[in-house]
């Protein structure tokens, strides 16, 4: 069994020296009817095959592309990974039609095509795993053997993995500065749920001010994760970038104010009902303590005005359905196909 860095290569073989030549013979075979459909433009080393027949394309994040431009300085790229997201914007470029999951996604479309494609279209994702409004009895039992008595006025969370662009650092940041200027004794935890962190980061997690408290929970079921939406006093998303941002619109599904980053594509998914912070820079260096004032400000609202900031969550999350979307990739890919006049087939 090869190890993690041949089974990768084996995989670069398979994607763009043997699968090309078979889907090259598929299409081939395929009537004129046949919608291609592209899950993700990471696949461009395939559009090449299918570009001249009826195809859309779907756009989820630049970030990997923007990096090997040398466009974030957070997540500098070697000189292969440049060249890998040379190959695969090379053949992307080769694609008419395209559905991006947020209007940010479909400006960094734009700028790396170099022009206006046939068509180019936005559909927020929708929402699945039922996030919605428990009961709190439902909640505390679901998280039953997770919850303490530390967690019974609630708690700050945060649901992420430890890529970059998560600012998961941030995060503690912004609670640390927050338990400094709280007047709660102690303040409520600090929920990070998500993948297990790195020593780095778990140790930035200590010595909390005024006997706070980082928790990090991995291993979460859905119903569990779901339970810790509904249990939440605020949810905390400072992201430095995001292809949508589906904590977003989960947090406000479940009714619980999110704080998350002034920039699209956040800003898209938290409309009016999200409180917001600028994006964290390297040389920022108030930027945890105004946090930490938001943070304070959020949870000491009025009970009125917690009332009706959930109910802009509730209101805001509502145009993330999966039917919405549906409906819409539907109705995109039949006008692809009528453009060409033609009945219709999709193959992904």
């Amino acid at each position: 069994m090869p190890h993690a860095g041949g089974r990768k290569w084996l995989g670069y073989v398979d994607q763009f020296l043997l699968y090309p030549s078979m889907l090259a013979r598929r299409v081939r075979q395929e009537p004129t009817a046949t919608l291609f459909v592209i899950t993700d433009h990471a696949l461009g080393p395939w559009v090449p095959r299918i570009a001249k027949r009826a195809h859309v394309i779907h756009c989820h994040d630049f970030l990997a592309q923007r990096s090997a431009f040398g466009e974030v300085p957070e997540n500098p790229t070697r000189w292969t990974g440049q060249r890998y997201q040379a190959l695969i914007r090379r053949g992307y470029r080769r694609g008419q039609n395209f559905i991006s999951v947020s209007h940010r996604t479909r400006d960094d479309l734009h700028r790396f095509l170099g022009r206006q494609p046939s068509m180019s279209e936005v559909v927020h994702n929708g929402l699945n795993g039922n996030f919605r409004v428990l009961p709190v009895d439902e909640s505390q039992r679901t998280l039953e053997g997770h919850l303490t008595s530390a967690d019974t006025s609630g708690f700050l969370l945060h649901v992420g993995g430890n890529q970059w662009y998560k600012n998961r650092r941030g995060v503690i940041d912004l609670y640390r500065a927050w338990c400094q200027r709280t007047t709660s004794t102690p303040p409520m935890p600090l929920w990070m749920v998500g993948c297990e962190p790195g020593e780095t980061l778990r140790r930035s997690a200590d010595s909390m001010p005024r006997g706070g408290q980082v928790r990090f929970m991995v291993g979460l079921s859905d119903d569990q994760v779901r339970a810790a939406y509904n249990l939440a006093a605020l949810f905390l998303f400072p992201s430095l970038d995001e292809g949508f941002g589906w904590p977003i619109a989960e947090s406000m599904a479940c009714g619980t104010p999110v704080l998350t980053t002034d920039a699209p594509p956040m800003t898209e998914v938290g409309g009016q009902a999200a409180a917001y912070l600028r994006r964290r820079q390297p040389a920022d260096v108030n930027w945890a303590d105004d946090g930490g004032r938001i943070i304070e400000e959020l949870i000491s609202e009025s009970r009125e005005d917690r009332e009706n900031r959930q109910q802009r969550c509730l209101d805001q999350a509502a145009n993330f359905t999966a039917a919405n979307a549906l409906d819409a990739y539907e109705a995109i890919y039949r006008r692809v196909l009528a453009s060409q006049s033609i009945n219709p087939r999709v193959t992904r």
